[in-house]
C-alpha cells in the first residue's frame, strides 16, 4: 500500500511556526505576516465599535441622571422657596398678633381714664381751652392713631358679640332687641374687642 511508504514520525510532526520579531539568525526585525495583520485589525474594528456602543450608552443613562438629578434640585429648591415663604408669613402674622395684643393691654389699663373723660365731657366739664380738655384731645389722637374705636350706640341693634346686656326694657313698640341706653361703652381694637358695651336693651313685649 502507499501508506506504507510513509514514516510515522514525518505524519504526526507538528508544525510550528515563528512568531518571532526578531530573526534570532540574523538579529533583523521581521515583518508581520499579511493575515495576523489583518487578523489583529478586525479584533480591532470589532473592539472599537463595542467601545462606541458602549460609551453611547453609557453618555446616554449619564445624560439622564443628570436630567433627572437637576429636576430634583429644583424640586428641591422650589419647595425649600414656599416653605421659607410661608415661614415668613406666619411670623409676620404673629409679630403683628403680639404687637396688637400688647397695645390692647395697655388701652384696657387706661380704660379708666378714658371714662371719666367721657363721663367729664358728657356733663360739661371739659371747656374747650382748659389743660383738661387737651389732654383728652391728644389722648383721642393717640387711640385713633392705633385703631381704637368705641362700641355702643344709642338705637342700634343689641349684637351679643360687642353689647353686654346689663338691664332689659320690654316695650311694646319695639320688634328686636335693640340698644335703649348705653351705661358703658366698649371698645375694640381693630378687630380684638377689649370690652364689651354695657347697655340697657329694649326687647319685645309678650
Amino acid at each position: 500500500m502507499a501508506d506504507e511508504n510513509i514514516n510515522p514520525e514525518e505524519k504526526d510532526e507538528p508544525v510550528i511556526r515563528d512568531k518571532r520579531r526578531i530573526d534570532p539568525e540574523t538579529g533583523d526585525v521581521r515583518e508581520p505576516q499579511a493575515d495576523s495583520a489583518a487578523a489583529e485589525e478586525a479584533g480591532d474594528d470589532s473592539a472599537s465599535s463595542e467601545g462606541d456602543a458602549l460609551s453611547e450608552e453609557d453618555r446616554a443613562l449619564l445624560d439622564q441622571a443628570e436630567r433627572d438629578l437637576v429636576a430634583e434640585m429644583r424640586n428641591d429648591m422650589l419647595r425649600a422657596q414656599a416653605e421659607l415663604v410661608n415661614f415668613r408669613t406666619r411670623v409676620e402674622r404673629d409679630r403683628a398678633a403680639n404687637r396688637e395684643a400688647v397695645i390692647a393691654e395697655v388701652f384696657r389699663t387706661l380704660l379708666p381714664t378714658i371714662d371719666d373723660l367721657a363721663r367729664a365731657e358728657a356733663h360739661g366739664d371739659l371747656v374747650e381751652g382748659a389743660p383738661v380738655t387737651l389732654i383728652a384731645q391728644k389722648l383721642r389722637t393717640a387711640f385713633d392713631k392705633y385703631g381704637l374705636k368705641p362700641v355702643g350706640e344709642k338705637g342700634e341693634p343689641f349684637d351679643p358679640a360687642f353689647h353686654e346686656a346689663v338691664v332689659q326694657l320690654p316695650t311694646p313698640d319695639v320688634t328686636e332687641n335693640t340698644v335703649a341706653d348705653v351705661i358703658e361703652l366698649g371698645y375694640v381694637l381693630g378687630e380684638r374687642l377689649i370690652r364689651p358695651a354695657k347697655v340697657a336693651v329694649s326687647v319685645p313685649a309678650e
